[in-house]
């Protein structure tokens, strides 16, 4: 493949091609690079990326109902549920006398002696290790009367309860080399090393890397002819996302962000003293280098099949991965529930 990049003169034709050298010597300037950076202070400023969904546990602890419609309540995957009350906002501080409660889910009645699903005396129902099977609409007839003179008043509330997760996240970077050309073995050592320069470099902060593509093309630039580039894409993501086991009020769960992005902080780092190391040199360049400006790091995020997002369905939790409702599905690590009339489940995988 042949493509154009007018205006990128880069210093090819200073190139200096060690004929008989090894493949680690032409990655040689690499590894000096690398160790240079694995010297550097430790000490690493982060941004802290958290989404918005982490409000949840602290300011719904308690869900109250409306008789005008479905109130969405949204639990963890593997977590205990907020409250969710059998009354009313105006009912929540009222008197009630001899109220009576009895909450029916998608599988029936739910009895207080439930290990899953418990009713308190008060008439709340809490989930316990939330599975996204117990995802569903779950309704609350409640029966009282507001004064002891008065007739028995019944009321009938629905909530609808989803299995959410956090979204699987990581970033994704490319990067651009001058390189020997495509079909030389010393690209292929140099992919090798810049993979386990990489990987060390986070490897403290318990992230990983893993390369997703690489690519060789000759390109031909503005001034200097044609030379060969190599395409790199890796991704870097901490090793315990898919744990999915406590949610972000968590400590534990919160420093995996954390860490994300002091990777990121080491990665932009070494690339650009890459480019300090190179200019300094007074001879000429390697055959194998970084060419300056051409790294680009993007954050991803992806639910779990099953999962999608949808700020405009879940305006309280849009940033959350919820469970597809029936008549929606996602089949792979995607970002939102595709449309499916014949699907009649939560969590759909398939169509």
């Amino acid at each position: 493949m042949e493509a154009s990049a007018p205006g990128r003169a880069w210093r090819g034709w200073r190139l200096a091609r060690a004929v008989g050298s090894s493949g680690l010597s032409r990655a040689a300037i690499l590894l000096l690079v690398a160790a240079f950076v694995l010297r550097a202070p430790p000490s690493v400023g982060y941004l802290v990326r958290l989404p918005r969904a982490f409000r949840l546990t602290q300011d719904t602890v308690k869900i109250v109902g409306s008789v005008n419609f479905p109130v969405s309540v949204y639990v963890m995957v593997h977590q205990k549920s907020p409250h969710v009350l059998c009354v009313t906002q105006r009912l929540r501080n009222a008197e009630l006398i001899d109220p009576s409660f009895q909450w029916h889910g998608p599988k029936g009645k739910i009895v207080s002696e439930n290990s899953t699903a418990q009713v308190t005396s008060t008439g709340s129902l809490i989930f316990q290790n939330f599975e996204e099977s117990m995802s569903g609409i779950y309704t609350c007839f409640l029966e009282y009367k507001p004064t002891v003179e008065e007739i028995v008043k019944n009321l009938e509330l629905k909530y609808v309860v989803y299995a959410y997760r956090e979204p699987h996240f990581y970033y994704q970077f490319t990067a651009r080399y001058h390189a020997a050309p495509c079909n030389s073995i010393y690209n292929i050592s140099f992919e090798k090393k810049l993979l386990q320069i990489l990987s060390k470099l986070v490897l403290d902060l318990s992230c990983e890397i893993s390369l997703l593509k690489s690519e060789c093309h000759r390109i031909k630039m503005q001034r200097a002819g044609l030379q060969n580039e190599l395409f790199f894409t890796f991704s870097v993501s901490p090793l315990d996302t898919d744990k999915g086991a406590k949610p972000c009020t968590d400590h534990h769960h919160c420093e995996s962000s954390r860490r994300l992005s002091k990777a990121k902080n080491l990665i932009e780092r070494f690339f650009n003293q890459q480019v300090e190391v190179l200019g300094r040199r007074a001879e000429p360049l390697p055959e194998i280098y970084y060419i300056e400006g051409t790294l680009q790091m993007v954050w991803i995020n992806r639910c779990f099949p099953g999962y999608g997002m949808n700020e405009l369905k879940h305006p309280k939790c849009p940033e959350c991965c919820v469970i597809c409702s029936p008549g929606s599905y996602n089949p792979r690590d995607g970002i939102h529930c595709l449309q499916c009339n014949s699907s009649l489940v939560y969590g759909a995988r398939a169509c």
